[in-house]
């Protein structure tokens, strides 16, 4: 690290997980480090928030629906270095599970980062390939497998 460079500290964010009968609510990022990839509605856990509430806040944010945070399914680090080799971005993400009123309620609608919003199934997520963010099929699979077992 040069004299310059200020040190770079893991931070909170939150991946907000939304499933409708069988598909989830993903969207499409503006932003780096995913942008133009498909994931989760999410963002950064800002000071004093409560990570499920700031899933909440982000799905909101990227996707005008309301849904209450329920479970913590996974939780992963995200690191990023720039080309020159230092660390550029370091987060430790927690993928949240988060509950539609029944019935559910309105429709996505994109806002804030994200380019667009779409409801994918099971089967859509494993085609998305390159075009899907880092974990996405994991956490997909972890949600329906936990889903399974109830």
């Amino acid at each position: 690290m040069n004299a310059h460079a200020s040190p770079v500290f893991p931070r909170a964010g939150v991946l907000a997980i939304v499933r409708r009968d069988s598909d989830f609510l993903l969207v499409r990022r503006s932003n780096p480090p995913d942008a133009g990839l498909w994931g989760f509605p999410g963002g950064k856990v800002e000071g004093g928030e409560t990570f499920f509430h700031a899933a909440e806040r982000e799905l909101m944010e990227e996707t005008a629906l309301s849904a209450q945070a329920t479970s913590l399914i996974d939780v992963f680090d995200s690191v990023h270095y720039a080309p020159d080799g230092t660390l550029a971005f370091h987060y430790l993400i927690l993928a949240v599970l988060c509950t539609e009123p029944q019935p559910a309620l309105g429709t996505p609608i994109a806002g804030d980062d994200a380019q667009e919003v779409r409801w994918f199934s099971y089967d859509a997520i494993r085609k998305l390939g390159p075009q899907a963010s880092e974990r996405l099929f994991y956490i997909a699979q972890a949600v329906m497998q936990a889903h399974t077992q109830e």
